[in-house]
């Protein structure tokens, strides 16, 4: 006879082999239906029809535009020819004789580069603080805002023409041209990285009793230091290059000389000219990663 205990060591055998079957075939209908191909979802249209027909309509458009546009093929074929001689100028420069010029412009670029930087940066960094919802009111919220999108709504070129119609030639309307850019450019980003920091810090700082200025020292800069530093150099880079652009409107830097020295077909001295450009703009770009590398 068998007992009651083996009896339920029975059961309960059968009760385990049991479920590890239902489970297995459970697992193997699952395996067996699990699809073999896989096919990128579509991201904002499911209608493949839908999808074709827009890039349809897009490729209309992109003939018809292409189609309105008026080419001159002779003096295409004319550039074509001033660009080979503006490549062997490029290739054999010459940086003797009109160095005067070329020492003067880049002296008046160097300079606004590094003013315009510097007031820049002083001006963005209340522009950027006020510019963030989490530290500042509603009120300088908006006001803020709308300083940057007037400055980033118009490009240099045209604030160094407004301002050279206002103030005259020279270096100082590309100071104003290359400061008021700098204001709308690092004063949204610096905002951005406001509103991105760790809000616990700055909760740990509230709850201590400081101040909203003692806040931005304690809680928001140590946060954004180092990104700020790192902005900063990048719009360095930027003004230089940016003070050779405006120059031809008439706001000073070297932008004037390789304007004049194009206009003489000196193509020789425009490629001295931008060779000097290129150099400057590497020695920035490596000494700017070398302090953010530094800082961070």
């Amino acid at each position: 006879m068998i007992s009651n205990s083996n009896k339920s060591v029975v059961a309960s055998a059968d009760t385990s082999s049991l479920s590890q079957t239902t489970a297995l075939n459970d697992s193997s209908t699952r395996y067996s239906t699990y699809p073999t191909s896989w096919r990128r979802p579509a991201v904002f249209f499911p209608n493949r029809w839908l999808r074709w027909g827009l890039w349809l309509l897009a490729a209309i458009w992109f003939y018809l535009a292409i189609s309105t546009i008026d080419v001159n093929w002779v003096r295409v074929a004319e550039g074509i020819e001033r660009g080979w001689r503006f490549i062997k100028g490029f290739l054999t420069p010459d940086f003797t004789s009109r160095w005067n010029d070329i020492s003067t412009g880049l002296v008046e670029s160097l300079t606004m580069t590094l003013t315009s930087t510097v007031a820049g940066v002083v001006l963005s960094v209340p522009v950027g603080i006020g510019a963030a919802r989490n530290v500042a009111p509603t009120a300088i919220y908006y006001a803020c805002r709308f300083i940057i999108t007037v400055s980033r709504s118009l490009q240099e070129i045209i604030i160094a023409i407004l301002f050279v119609a206002m103030f005259g030639f020279g270096p100082f309307a590309g100071f104003l041209t290359l400061s008021f850019a700098t204001i709308g450019f690092l004063a949204k980003l610096l905002a951005e990285d406001i509103e991105d920091i760790d809000e616990s810090q700055t909760e740990a700082v509230r709850a201590t009793g400081a101040s909203w200025l003692q806040l931005i020292n304690y809680a928001v800069q140590p946060q954004v230091m180092p990104r700020l530093i790192g902005l900063s150099l990048y719009r360095l880079d930027i003004n230089f290059r940016e003070s050779a652009v405006i120059g031809i409107v008439g706001a000073g830097g070297i932008g004037a000389t390789l304007n004049t020295a194009i206009d003489r077909y000196e193509f020789d001295s425009a490629g001295a000219i931008l060779l000097i450009i290129i150099f400057i703009v590497m020695i920035a770009e490596y000494t700017s990663g070398f302090v953010r590398k530094w800082v961070q």
